[in-house]
């Protein structure tokens, strides 16, 4: 509670989980808007969000904005991204006011794909992201937030254009003086680099579905979002970059 930011005529309330039905319902009383970001990555993230959704019904709430992914359907490559469509689907069950921003991959994972040996793995091919970064995100969440004109809409929300992994691989080599390459993996190469992680397999397959989808051209959108509801273009990959990476 702490972290809660300090708002004019806010009080701050708390609920432990999004599945704590009864205490997110309570925390929601009185609120007209939910805005709902996507939970902590888990087996049961999407039952959990159902949960809040229904709570947030019960207490009283007529508008849900949700901070979605891009490319979100309920045949997509990639798996997390399957949840999101299920979650925005519940949402427009409940009849509920609603907007989604569909946000492609935040950019500030971009340093993380390198591995020591300064290599990107993964079966992407020749598939394009259009990375966004976070503060963009944010301002145009604050923006529609503040308004009920973009009540029934979904935005797909982007940076200002869509790089392959070697182009993104040499976006990261200039800011950091690292030598990077992207190296393109077969699914069952990517399984096997990613094994050693220790993690979970539905945690291994959503890692490994998220390049299949890049792939298959699911991330490669670029959309005006930022500019319109701002009024600023958003940042490139390149200046998001020189200004994070230290």
């Amino acid at each position: 509670m702490e972290d809660a930011p300090q708002l004019r005529g806010a009080v701050p309330v708390e609920a432990s989980d999004y599945g704590a039905y009864e205490e997110v319902a309570r925390a929601l009383r009185g609120a007209d808007t939910l805005f709902l970001v996507s939970g902590r990555e888990s087996e049961d993230r999407l039952s959990r969000h159902l949960t809040a959704i229904n709570a947030a019904a019960e207490a009283g709430v007529d508008r849900i904005v949700y901070l979605s992914f891009l490319g979100a359907a309920p045949d997509c490559q990639f798996t997390l991204a399957r949840q999101h469509y299920a979650t925005e689907q519940h949402i427009r069950d409940t009849g509920l006011e609603f907007t989604f921003l569909r946000s492609s991959l935040y950019a500030d994972l971009v340093p993380y794909l390198a591995g020591p040996d300064g290599i990107i793995r993964g079966p992407a091919g020749q598939g394009r992201v259009s990375w966004i970064s976070r503060d963009d995100v944010a301002e145009t969440v604050v923006v529609v937030l503040q308004t009920r004109d973009h009540d029934g809409e979904v935005f797909d929300n982007t940076g200002p254009a869509a790089l392959d992994l070697r182009e993104t691989a040499e976006v990261l080599q200039r800011v950091t003086g690292r030598d990077i390459t992207y190296l393109e993996e077969t699914v069952d190469e990517a399984w096997d680099s990613r094994r050693p992680s220790g993690a979970p397999d539905w945690e291994i397959e959503a890692w490994i579905s998220s390049y299949l989808a890049i792939a298959a051209g699911e991330m490669t959108q670029v959309a005006d979002t930022v500019e319109r509801l701002t009024g600023r273009p958003a940042i490139d990959l390149e200046t998001f970059l020189r200004g994070y990476v230290r």
